[in-house]
């Protein structure tokens, strides 16, 4: 019957190890019984030298071996039994120089030769040897029988039976073998105990399984777009992912160095590191915006995952960009609808004149301020912000101004960008002024160029932001849309860290300050963001650089440009 070798990792360890325990105790085994037997052979022929040399030291026996007859009741063979008697020895034979038996267990062989060569103990050498005589296999030895003057006159042979060695190493045999097998028990039940747990660690998979597994899951961890960063308990890099790379801005040595070593701090970093609560936390490295999650691991690590959700936040801004000229055209439409109404009434009542007279100054107005705004701000993606955010404000009760002091001729390298820095800041401003009612709510934006740098201020008449929050505003997670800025468990507060991060990657600055009056002022400086080749706008000369805040809203307001109007301006042009 063939034996089939288990499948699961754990049978398979379990027998490797019954069968190398079994097989090591069984050489064991083996290697301790052979010295074994041959230790006892060498006591039991150490023994019978012993006693040959005590029975040839008897000078009396040497005398009666020179003065007596061998004979069954000589008294040389009533010395040698009386010694066999009292060591236990299977035989004790006196021999003379020729070799024949003075005493011997069997009294009828005395008076006959040896059956082994006396040779060697009659020379003076001492023997000793397992061999087999007249009385079967024994271990004996031989020594030279002298008289007082040191002269050799015969022979004494001791031998210890086979059999009482034999009788030693079995009775060794049973505690020898009682020994294995407790050792052999505590081996099978190590191994059951290894099996168990290596059972219970892979869940019964088998290894050509777990090959397949592991291949799978490089080819699945690198092919993903979600990045996924594996930490052990030290809060070491165990595992990360090329997007977890990509999305981090890391390099591929990053695996086995700790979280603080390979991201600088930040929000991100306290959030892979779990030091900040919640699912789908928000995040911003390296101008992405990231969604992350961390799931602990039973071994005290944890397991982090980033989803980019850059390209979703964007959408999500050209969204609300359609909102806000799904709003603009309504609010159009409704300021159409009360100038259509107003001039049907002029025309019912027959005043031509002055129905001329209205549609005229409306037409002249619109012109004159939309030319005001596109040589000011030359950028079309810019002013059409401008436009749009225009009508969003002026439909919460906000009245949107562009600064005297704005001018922004050049070209711009990237308008994108600055789109999104100024649509948060004023989007970030008409919160916070619509969050708390008082008069004459007003948000102002100025654009200025210095060299190829831009500076984009954007300041209004709201509560503003205590100083204490001045730097916790611009973290990710930090909301200025209520009363007091709290983390945002719902994804907000995204924006302003959004502007200081395109702000540090022109390698310029983002920053609030109060407003003389009340209110806040955002400045954000954007160096290298324009293009010396711009051309400048025709009759347009900077004015003077307000510094730091912007004039009180009293001073302002008569310089301002109601950009509110600019929509229906856009129409007619």
């Amino acid at each position: 019957m063939r034996i089939r070798w288990p499948r699961r990792v754990s049978g398979q360890v379990l027998a490797v190890q019954l069968t190398l325990t079994a097989g090591v105790m069984v050489l064991a085994t083996g290697l301790f019984l052979a010295p074994l037997s041959s230790e006892i052979d060498d006591q039991a022929m150490h023994k019978a030298l012993s006693i040959a040399q005590a029975t040839a030291a008897d000078p009396g026996l040497a005398h009666d071996l020179l003065t007596t007859e061998p004979s069954a009741r000589g008294p040389v063979q009533q010395a040698a039994e009386r010694i066999r008697r009292a060591t236990g020895a299977l035989y004790v034979v006196v021999l003379d120089r020729r070799g024949v038996r003075w005493s011997h267990t069997n009294t009828g062989r005395i008076g006959e030769h040896v059956s082994t060569d006396p040779e060697a103990a009659l020379s003076g050498q001492e023997v000793m040897q397992i061999d087999v005589g007249t009385l079967g296999r024994s271990a004996r030895a031989k020594v030279p029988l002298r008289t007082a003057d040191g002269k050799i006159v015969g022979a004494v042979s001791v031998g210890i039976g086979y059999g009482s060695v034999h009788d030693q190493l079995l009775a060794t045999l049973p505690r020898l073998l009682l020994y294995a097998g407790m050792a052999l028990a505590v081996g099978v039940l190590a191994a059951i105990g290894v099996s168990r747990s290596l059972h219970r660690r892979t869940h019964g998979v088998a290894f050509a399984d777990i090959s397949a597994l592991l291949d799978e899951r490089e080819a699945m961890l690198h092919g993903i777009r979600e990045g996924v960063v594996a930490f052990d308990r030290e809060g070491r890099i165990r595992l990360i992912n090329d997007e977890a790379r990509r999305l981090l801005g890391v390099g591929a040595d990053a695996a086995g160095h700790p979280l603080e070593e390979a991201l600088p701090p930040g929000r991100t970093t306290e959030v892979l590191a779990g030091r900040a609560d919640g699912a789908d936390l928000l995040t911003v490295s390296g101008g992405r915006v990231l969604v992350a999650n961390r799931m602990p691991t039973k071994d005290g690590g944890a397991v982090a995952t980033l989803r980019d959700r850059t390209e979703l936040e964007l959408l999500g801004r050209e969204l609300d960009s359609t909102r806000g000229l799904l709003d603009a055209l309504r609010a159009q439409g409704h300021e159409h609808a009360n100038r259509l109404h107003t001039l049907l009434g002029l025309l019912e009542l027959g005043l031509h004149q002055r129905a001329a007279e209205f549609i005229s100054g409306l037409t002249d107005t619109h012109r004159a301020s939309a030319e005001q705004i596109s040589e000011r701000v030359r950028d079309p993606l810019l002013s059409a912000l401008l436009v749009g955010k225009a009508a969003i404000v002026a439909e919460r009760g906000v009245s949107l101004r562009v600064s005297p002091q704005s001018l922004l001729s050049e070209r711009v390298v990237d308008p994108r960008d600055l789109v999104t820095v100024l649509g948060n800041l004023i989007d970030n401003a008409l919160d916070a002024v619509a969050s708390q009612p008082r008069p004459d709510p007003f948000i102002e934006v100025e654009l200025r160029a210095e060299g190829t740098t831009a500076v984009l201020r954007v300041s209004d008449n709201g509560p503003g932001v205590p100083p204490e929050m001045r730097e916790q505003i611009f973290a990710e997670g930090w909301s200025t849309k209520q009363d007091v800025p709290v983390p945002s468990p719902r994804g907000r507060g995204i924006g302003l860290a959004l502007v200081r991060r395109l702000a540090e990657r022109y390698g310029g600055m983002a920053r609030v300050t109060a407003r003389a009056g009340g209110g806040a002022v955002f400045t954000v400086i954007l160096p290298e963001a324009l293009d010396l080749d711009g051309t400048p706008a025709p009759d347009a000369a900077p004015g003077p650089d307000p510094g730091p805040d912007p004039a009180p809203a009293d001073d302002i307001r008569a310089a301002n440009v109601p950009i509110q109007q600019l929509t229906a301006a856009g129409e007619s042009r």
